[in-house]
């Protein structure tokens, strides 16, 4: 397996990401096959069943969940990764703890998720190196803390 997933452009530099395995690399590209079908990470996003579903109904309006349809991957290393990638670990924190609507745990699962996504399409279509100081200076947080009154 290793032999072969070697063999795709830029996996290397996949495995690059600290907390990231051959085992996820394989399984994301054997799972989204070849990147440059997808126009952008969104796509792969909506590809994965990250993509947000409401249930709702005339004038019922029902929760927005993720829909859990699709590839499996992404949702079962982004666990492990907050855990072991201290970047990634950063991110959901911030998610969890942001003063503006912070989110609960499983919906900054999935913004990690996401971002993770994000990452790995800039890696194999750019072929890039993964830089997770650059990651964390692209979320826009604010300066400023509010004062407590």
């Amino acid at each position: 397996m290793e032999e072969l997933t070697m063999q795709i452009p830029n996996a290397d530099k996949m495995l690059s990401v600290n907390g990231i395995g051959l085992v996820t690399v394989a399984g994301f590209i054997s799972e989204v096959g070849d990147i440059s079908r997808f126009k952008n990470p969104k796509q792969i996003q909506k590809y994965a069943g990250f993509e947000l579903v409401e249930n709702s109904s005339g004038k019922h309006k029902g929760r927005t969940t993720i829909s859990k349809r699709g590839r499996k991957i992404i949702y079962q290393v982004v666990l492990p990764l907050i855990r072991i990638n201290q970047e990634f670990g950063s991110i959901y924190d911030y998610y969890r703890k942001r003063i503006k609507n912070p989110l609960k745990g499983q919906q900054a699962m999935i913004a990690v998720g996401c971002k993770l996504i994000r990452v790995f399409f800039a890696i194999m279509t750019k072929g890039v190196v993964f830089n997770g100081t650059k990651m964390i200076e692209d979320i826009h947080r604010p300066t400023q803390l509010p004062q407590a009154a």
